[in-house]
């Protein structure tokens, strides 16, 4: 009788061990942050290539600040098929595993899925993906998520051109009420290096992009007083309520720096109209919160480039879910 009753409750024990693991391993499907916008989600079109924006983001209840997730130029909010890196998804992921959830984590791909670089490289510096072009995309994806997630405001990461999009559509929109905290990740505040009409700036050719001084992006970024910059910047450049962290690279970064980074060989410090100019603080913001890193190109297994990299570390993550942690649960 006895031995009867110690098998009884080695099968209840046996059962709720197998309960646990069937309950953990229910978690884990579900605990993935997807490739897709929900089924119910508004339909946004890309005011510049005349197809549905891509992104990511899920249905449910959400406790804590929406987070909008904006990757660099000629990238995605995941990879594709065409793009290999969509870094920032992984990023996202990293919040999921700490505490949001997945209702609260959404991206938005407003240059498509990067498949038409393949036959036109030059649309890398071309109109479609300039920042301009692509205000309308933030504006319309940021109250849709607004609405569709009930919260007051969002809190935005951005990555390199990202930065600087988000940035623009709060100036034209004068949006700051709306975003609680923007995380600035090695974004192009004060130009970038690849404009200038140097024949060693190898960024003007055409299976480089064709970064020429004219381009769409150069005349937005190959200089620190562009008018797009001008406009940016203003007379506060971590302009209130909206609060900020930038995350930058402090020793090398293709975009800033005349250095090497990865693959990619050192380009004369100029700006676009040829002029000498050291960019290497571009990332910067007056009145930010700011996190120096160095040695990120470990991060970027592909290009080995700080300035992918530093998308892709854990230092980032870290740093920036602290900092949206921050106060971020809705009453």
């Amino acid at each position: 009788m006895a031995q009867c009753g110690r098998m009884s409750r080695l099968v209840r024990l046996a059962l709720a061990i197998l309960a646990v693991a069937w309950s953990a391993s229910a978690a884990s499907a579900g605990g993935q942050v997807g490739t897709s916008l929900p089924a119910d989600f508004p339909v946004i079109l890309d005011a510049s290539l005349g197809v549905p924006v891509i992104g990511f983001g899920a249905a449910g209840r959400v406790q804590r600040t929406p987070v909008i997730f904006l990757h660099g130029n000629n990238d995605t909010p995941f990879p594709t098929a065409c793009n290999p890196l969509g870094r920032i998804h992984s990023m996202a992921q990293f919040f999921l595993d700490h505490g949001y959830a997945a209702a609260e984590l959404w991206g938005l791909g407003y240059q498509g899925d990067q498949c038409d670089l393949i036959a036109q490289p030059t649309n890398r510096s071309a109109g479609a993906h300039s920042t301009v072009a692509n205000i309308p995309d933030v504006r319309r994806f940021v109250h849709a998520v607004l609405d569709y997630t009930g919260a007051r405001q969002v809190d935005i990461v951005g990555h390199s051109l990202g930065v600087t999009l988000a940035r623009a559509w709060l100036r034209t929109d004068n949006a700051f009420h709306l975003v609680r905290r923007l995380v600035a990740i090695d974004g192009p505040n004060h130009g970038i290096v690849n404009c200038s009409p140097s024949p060693a700036n190898f960024y003007q050719l055409p299976a480089f992009g064709g970064f020429t001084p004219d381009s769409a992006l150069c005349l937005e970024y190959g200089s620190d007083n562009t008018p797009l910059l001008r406009f940016v910047n203003g007379r506060h450049e971590a302009r209130p309520p909206t609060q900020y962290l930038v995350i930058r690279n402090a020793d090398t970064s293709f975009v800033y720096f005349s250095a090497p980074d990865g693959v990619f060989p050192a380009v004369p410090a100029e700006d676009r109209e040829g002029n000498p100019h050291d960019f290497s603080l571009s990332a910067r913001l007056a009145g930010a919160r700011e996190i120096d890193l160095v040695g990120q190109g470990a991060f970027d297994d592909v290009l080995g480039t700080a300035h992918l990299g530093i998308l892709n570390s854990p230092v980032t993550w870290q740093r920036a879910f602290d900092f949206l942690s921050e106060g971020g649960r809705r009453p």
